[in-house]
């Protein structure tokens, strides 16, 4: 192979944004594969990356990864061929030339745990990651309690039904739940059906992995009338939340307009622009997916305040965007002052524009340099009145988009929000209004409640930036531990002050239901809509 005129051999590409559990890494007999566990970055990069110089290709990495996102470089499609170049340009700045396999990993720390029992609250990444932290260690147990009758969090409804490769995390999180100790005490409200004194009197410790359910908001005149709503409840819709099952968008128009421009938009607008036919072999929600068939929308407008240097979606969810087939991307609002190789995003970005149009497609327009400013309409959304914006750039280099006096009304009938998520207060436990997060030391609130993922650090990262969080965290709760800082439980666990409590074997039985339909459907499966017919699953044999 050859690349920018050097001759290397055969490599494997990772080509997506990651679990970043380390599988690959510890498979890799060279060590060619990094950030690694211990390295700088490890679990906070958008992707990990293989070193095409030391790639011996022997594939262990790809029978390793649990969400398929390496490949070796012969069978990148067209659109992925920008993760090769992307690959090997990480290791222009970060060499990492000590090539002993996996000289940097830690070794895995063996505390004496015998008897510990941990309420794990949340049961989203963040919460299986700590669980899975916490078994590592003998005769330790933990319960995982969440409201909803289904675990796995934004994994289960909130990556897009188009990546199904990511959903493939959910193994792990499989493989987590049958180890020895974990329990699950799902459709269980805490603060409600158990309360946070019932949790701490029953464990040595409580972990809260609660995320942040809510959604910033704009602040600007119309954002509550129909048609306006968070792109949080519109991914929500389209993914099967219970919470969101009768909810209802209007998609009358040929044009909606998503405000803000990190990976959600991107999702949201890769759906509303999608082909059906392709959506149905996915686990998209039936009556979404009736929605979208029915749906008028051909063209998708997204928006940024700030310019396309400073984007907020991530380099390998642009690829994917511009590797879309039958959907045309452009790009509007580019700084005259930008060049197109200024970042990576902006080479992408500049061979968008460079593309010829092609008449009568579905059109995903990224727009930058404009903000809303209001939206139109009496008794719905009509139309979004938008700002032209322009950079400055402080004394501190930090760059700031101010409005301009230049207005303009997109009409649409559909303005989808999507510029953050947000906690809520978490109760009994102190709060930070201004952070959305609950103030820890290293994930330790006080010795015995400790937080991890999105109510620990807020709403950033990706799925595997909450496995380093969790290690944190559960290493101040073996910090305490050993300490002697935890109390020993009052007695035995309560099972739940709710009747209808979802176990193991009920989320199993659950899990089984909808697989089968998938099947029957050639489908991954077909999600279970409505919270009764959740919890009917959840009695039945697991076998059915």
């Amino acid at each position: 192979m050859n690349v920018n005129g050097e001759q290397l051999p055969m490599p494997y590409v990772v080509t997506r944004s990651c679990c970043a559990d380390a599988s690959c890494v510890l498979a890799c007999p060279v060590n060619c594969i990094h950030p690694a566990p211990g390295e700088p970055g490890f679990g906070q990069t958008e992707m990990l990356y293989v070193d095409p110089r030391t790639c011996v290709d022997c594939g262990a990495c790809t029978t390793a990864c649990p969400v398929d996102a390496l490949k070796p470089h012969t069978k990148l499609t067209e659109g992925e061929l920008p993760f090769l170049e992307l690959n090997r340009a990480y290791y222009d700045t970060s060499p990492h030339a000590d090539r002993t396999p996996m000289a940097l990993v830690p070794p895995q720390r063996r505390a004496e745990t015998d008897g510990l029992r941990v309420a794990v609250v949340g049961a989203g990444p963040a919460g299986l990651f700590a669980a899975d932290e916490l078994l590592r260690h003998p005769g330790v147990s933990v319960t995982v309690y969440d409201r909803l009758p289904t675990p796995y969090g934004l994994a289960r409804a909130g990556v897009a039904p188009d990546h199904q490769d990511t959903k493939q995390v959910t193994e792990l999180f499989r493989a987590i739940e049958g180890q020895p100790g974990f329990s699950y005490r799902l459709n269980t409200r805490i603060g409600h059906d158990l309360h946070h004194a019932d949790l701490v009197r029953d464990h040595h410790a409580v972990v809260y992995a609660v995320g942040a359910a809510t959604d910033r908001r704009l602040g600007i005149e119309g954002e509550d009338l129909p048609g306006s709503a968070s792109a949080t409840d519109f991914v929500a819709w389209y993914n099967g939340h219970p919470d969101h099952d009768g909810a209802a968008h209007p998609l009358d128009a040929e044009r909606a307009v998503v405000v803000g421009n990190g990976n959600v938009a991107l999702d949201v607008a890769r759906i509303l622009t999608a082909d059906p036919d392709a959506l149905a072999r996915t686990d998209i929600s039936d009556r979404a997916l009736a929605a979208l068939r029915a749906s008028r929308v051909r063209e998708v407008v997204v928006l940024g305040r700030r310019g396309p240097a400073e984007a907020a979606f991530t380099l390998p969810e642009l690829i994917a965007l511009a590797a879309l087939d039958g959907v045309d991307v452009l790009v509007e609002g580019w700084p005259e002052d930008v060049p197109a190789d200024a970042t990576p995003k902006t080479a992408v970005l500049a061979e968008l524009v460079a593309r010829t149009l092609v008449p009568g497609r579905r059109r995903i327009v990224l727009r930058f340099l404009t903000g809303p400013a209001r939206i139109e309409g009496d008794d719905r959304v009509t139309g979004l009145t938008v700002v032209r914006t322009e950079l400055r750039r402080a004394d501190d280099g930090t760059v700031r988009a101010v409005p301009t006096d230049e207005t303009e009304t997109i009409e649409t009938s559909l303005v989808l929000r999507a510029v953050g998520y947000r906690a809520e207060p978490v109760p009994d436990l102190p709060f930070d209004a201004e952070t959305g997060t609950v103030p820890h030391e290293r994930g330790r609130v006080e010795p015995g409640v400790y937080v991890t993922g999105w109510i620990k650090r807020g709403p950033t990262g990706f799925i595997g930036t909450n496995k380093s969080c969790a290690q944190e965290t559960v290493t101040a709760l073996l910090d305490d531990l050993e300490a002697g800082r935890l109390t020993a439980p009052a007695g035995p666990p309560v099972t739940t002050a709710r009747p209808d409590a979802v176990d193991l074997d009920g989320w199993r039985a659950i899990d089984a239901a909808e697989r089968a339909e998938g099947r029957a459907q050639g489908r991954p499966r077909v999600k279970l809509l409505d919270r009764e017919d959740l919890l009917a699953a959840a009695r039945r044999p697991a076998s059915v």
